[in-house]
């Protein structure tokens, strides 16, 4: 809840608040601190549950994207933990349309680096 999943997934992440709360503004870079790939987006819903927590945001203008993503960790039963992304979207800026299939295949690389991200957060704590 606190943006570190995805700095730690590689993103530069300059939000208006420290946790991701409802209408909290996050603008994350990918790549360099020069990186021209911008992604705007706002915390849509938070879920606080007895054995789920999580986020879901909606991309701002200036997304590549247009569309919502979710990020829910979930306590299981047996005490293994889960995590659940759920995104969608369509290309919203000219260069993601032009990207064609690239664009998706950057999407699922993201997914991957945050379960790495999260995995390696969890080994560390």
């Amino acid at each position: 809840m606190t943006w570190q999943m995805h700095r730690r997934a590689g993103l530069h992440v300059d939000a208006s608040d420290e946790r991701a709360r409802v209408d909290a503004v996050a603008l994350m870079r990918l790549g360099p601190s020069w990186s021209v790939v911008r992604l705007p987006c706002r915390v849509m819903y938070e879920i606080e549950e007895d054995r789920r927590r999580g986020f879901a945001y909606g991309t701002l203008p200036g997304h590549p994207e247009s569309g919502e993503e979710s990020f829910v960790v979930e306590l299981m039963p047996n005490d293994d933990v889960v995590l659940h992304i759920t995104a969608f979207s369509k290309q919203a800026q000219l260069y993601a349309r032009a990207g064609g299939p690239l664009s998706r295949l950057v999407q699922r690389f993201m997914t991957d680096r945050y379960v790495r991200a999260l995995r390696r957060a969890a080994v560390a704590d």
